[in-house]
């Protein structure tokens, strides 16, 4: 057992971010997607770890950086579900939207 699950939306997060950074560097895109899955291995065990982002949602989630990507995540569910992955430059207000619909 892994101890997490991905909403689906967030295998998406993941597979956009794969394509963009592969355009320019393939061995690139392996190394960030292997940190962002080895970071949220490491918050299963810690999971309240991550920080709140109260401008983003008022959800209990937090959030985890990897490089400049965003792991948004619900810390109390077990197995951890993580709900989105994305890059931590955009306006909060694109980053909120897809909070809202992912449960």
């Amino acid at each position: 057992m892994s101890g997490y699950t991905l909403h689906s939306e967030a295998f998406n997060d993941l597979d956009e971010i794969r394509a963009y950074i592969a355009e320019d560097d393939p061995d690139a895109a392996d190394r960030v997607i292997t940190a962002i899955f080895d970071r949220i291995r490491s918050l299963v065990g810690l999971p309240y770890q991550g920080y709140r982002r109260p401008n983003l949602t008022s959800r209990p989630l937090r959030f985890a950086l990897v490089y400049e990507y965003v792991i948004a995540y619900a810390p109390e569910t077990t197995p951890l579900r993580v709900l989105a992955v994305y890059h931590g430059r955009r306006s909060p207000r694109v980053m909120a939207a897809p909070l809202r619909g992912r449960e």
